[in-house]
């Protein structure tokens, strides 16, 4: 088995066609089908299904692409550290992070990073919440900002960066518009807007609700806050949002108004691997965010 066979049979897998696979590898057509039929018939099964130049995975090809890409990315890690441990300043930070820190907190962090470290370079992902923590536990990446942190997952190290409120977005002609402050209790009668079943800022929402007495009426769903943002702005309800999301996008149409019963809040951290270390450009990146958002926690302070 050799390691050119394991990234033609990746990119067929991942593309689902012989010839665009081909196409990407800058390889010929006839090269990538060959070594596909060499790998199966070493191993013995078949791992796609054939219907012409496309192809789907066989149930053993599924199990065999998941085994063999957490392999790639060890290998990948491996050949990284070598370089990085030359001259980590010029390696590569892979960190995933999700929507609602996609707009102000990363994009800061990683600015301040790049003016002590400018030769470091990025790869960014963007996914959902249980996505960030089962891709840092199975190596897709090695880090991840994450809101909440998740205090119960013992297969991930946590490290909280600052803590931050949540706040009421209401359309600019609300009664309470002009208010400096809210208790959430004033919102019960409301339509709401929030994120999908199965976002974990929903969670929080509900559950403050709830702990008041009362569930609030979901009258929108949006995809992700800018979403959310939209449908108050159209005046079709009412939202709860982390602070974050709003710096220096809050529309003319909306205003943020602090929550003072109760005060939500949702802690902002980083996860790392329990079972692997961090690459030496990592590192850097992990400990120059402790002591930045500590630094923004004391002024602010």
């Amino acid at each position: 088995m050799e390691l050119r066979q394991m990234k033609y049979f990746m990119e067929v897998a991942t593309r689902e066609h012989m010839t665009e696979a081909a196409h990407n590898l800058h390889v010929a057509q006839s090269a990538v089908s060959r070594q596909i039929v060499n790998l199966e018939n070493e191993l013995g099964v078949d791992l796609f299904i054939r219907e012409g130049r496309r192809v789907k995975l066989t149930p053993i090809g599924k199990i065999f692409l998941e085994r063999i890409s957490h392999a790639m990315n060890v290998i990948d890690d491996a050949t990284r550290e070598v370089k990085e441990y030359l001259d980590p300043e010029k390696g590569t930070v892979r960190v995933a992070f999700p929507i609602s820190l996609a707009a102000h907190t990363l994009p800061t962090a990683i600015s301040s990073f790049r003016m002590y470290y400018p030769d470091a370079k990025f790869q960014l992902k963007q996914a959902l919440y249980n996505d960030l923590i089962d891709g840092v536990i199975n190596g897709d990446f090695n880090m991840a900002l994450i809101g909440p942190v998740p205090m119960e997952e013992k297969k991930v190290k946590r490290k909280i960066l600052f803590t931050e409120n949540v706040v009421a977005l209401l359309p600019i002609h609300h009664p309470l518009a002009d208010r400096s402050s809210l208790r959430l209790r004033d919102l019960k009668d409301d339509p709401f807007v929030l994120l999908p079943e199965g976002f974990v800022f929903r969670d929080i929402v509900m559950n403050a609700c709830k702990e008041l007495g009362f569930t609030p009426h979901v009258a929108f769903e949006g995809d992700d806050i800018d979403a959310l943002k939209g449908l108050v702005a159209a005046g079709l309800g009412v939202t709860l949002m982390p602070e974050v999301t709003l710096v220096d996008s809050l529309s003319r149409s909306t205003v943020k108004i602090p929550l003072i019963e109760p005060n939500v809040t949702r802690t902002v951290g980083v996860i790392t691997p329990n079972e692997r270390v961090l690459l030496p450009t990592e590192e850097l990146f992990y400990n120059f965010l402790q002591k930045f958002f500590s630094r923004l926690t004391e002024f602010k302070e």
